[in-house]
C-alpha cells in the first residue's frame, strides 16, 4: 500500500543535496520503474534527496509508464517540520510535542520556509526569528558537519519517516482528519510541486491545503525561494526526460 524510498547516498561535509543528485536520481529512477510495474497503486514516499528533484522525476517516470496519480505521489518534508517544532519549543520553554508548525516551499536550504507567524502565542524578535528560520533551512548542514564525514541526518530522518508514513496509514485505514505536511503536484503557486499542509484519506493525498497568510519577512523568503524551487523541480524532469 505504501512505498517508502529513502535509498542514496548521504552527504558528506561540503556537499550540497545537489551534489547528490547523480547517483540518487538514478537510483530514485530505477526504484519508481520498479514500482510502476509491481504496485503502480502505492502511495509513494520519497525520502532520498535532493526530494525537490527526484519527486519530479518518480512523476515523469509514473507518467511515462502511465500511471501517475498525483495523490499517491509525496516528498517527505517531515523533518523540516521536527526541526521547527524543536527549535520554536526550545526558544519557548515549550514542549515539542505541543508545536506544530506549517513549513512550506520544498525540502533544501531557502526553498524551506517554516511559517513562524501562524503559531500561536510565541514571541521572538527579529532576530530570533531570522535564526530559527535559518537553522530550519540548514539544520541538515549542521548534522553533516557534526558527523564529520560520517554521513547525515540518520536517526531523525528515521524517526521523521516514521510519523509521516504512520499518519499516511492512519488515514489509509479510515481516521478522520490527518493532515501533515507533504511536498506534492500542487497549484497553490506556479511550482509545479509545492510543500504545503494536505488532507490525507484512504487513496493518499484527499486535499491540498492552503497554507494561509504569510508575514511580510515571510513573504521576502517566499519570493526569494520560488524560482530556486522551480530550477530544481526543471532539473528533475530534465534528467528523467533525457
Amino acid at each position: 500500500d505504501v512505498v517508502v524510498i529513502p535509498a542514496g547516498v548521504p552527504r558528506k561535509p561540503g556537499m550540497t543535496r545537489d551534489d547528490l543528485f547523480n547517483t540518487n536520481a538514478s537510483i530514485v529512477k530505477t526504484l519508481v520503474e520498479g514500482c510502476a510495474e509491481h504496485c503502480p497503486e502505492a502511495v509513494l514516499a520519497i525520502i532520498s534527496n535532493p526530494v525537490n528533484s527526484t519527486v519530479p522525476i518518480a512523476a515523469e517516470v509514473l507518467k511515462s509508464k502511465g500511471v501517475y496519480d498525483k495523490t499517491k505521489l509525496c516528498g517527505v518534508t517531515t523533518l523540516d517540520v521536527c526541526r521547527a517544532n524543536t527549535f520554536v519549543a526550545k526558544s519557548q520553554g515549550w514542549d515539542p510535542n505541543d508545536v506544530d508548525v506549517t513549513v512550506i516551499g520544498g525540502h533544501a536550504g531557502i526553498t524551506i520556509l517554516p511559517l513562524f507567524s501562524q503559531v500561536p502565542g510565541m514571541k521572538v524578535s527579529d532576530d530570533e526569528r531570522e535564526a530559527l528560520t535559518v537553522r530550519t533551512q540548514f539544520g541538515g548542514d549542521e548534522v553533516v558537519q557534526a558527523k564529520a564525514g560520517a554521513g547525515s541526518a540518520t536517526l531523525s530522518m528515521a524517526y521523521a519517516g516514521y510519523l509521516f508514513t504512520e499518519n499516511v496509514l492512519k488515514a489509509m485505514n479510515g481516521e478522520e482528519d490527518v493532515v501533515q505536511c507533504a511536498y506534492v503536484e500542487s497549484e497553490l503557486t506556479d511550482a509545479q510541486y509545492f510543500a504545503s499542509p494536505c488532507k490525507f484519506g484512504k487513496n493518499g493525498v484527499e486535499e491540498v491545503l492552503p497554507f494561509g497568510e504569510l508575514s511580510d519577512y515571510e513573504q521576502a523568503w517566499f519570493d526569494k525561494m520560488l524560482p530556486e524551487l522551480k530550477k530544481q523541480i526543471q532539473k528533475g524532469v530534465d534528467f528523467a526526460q533525457k
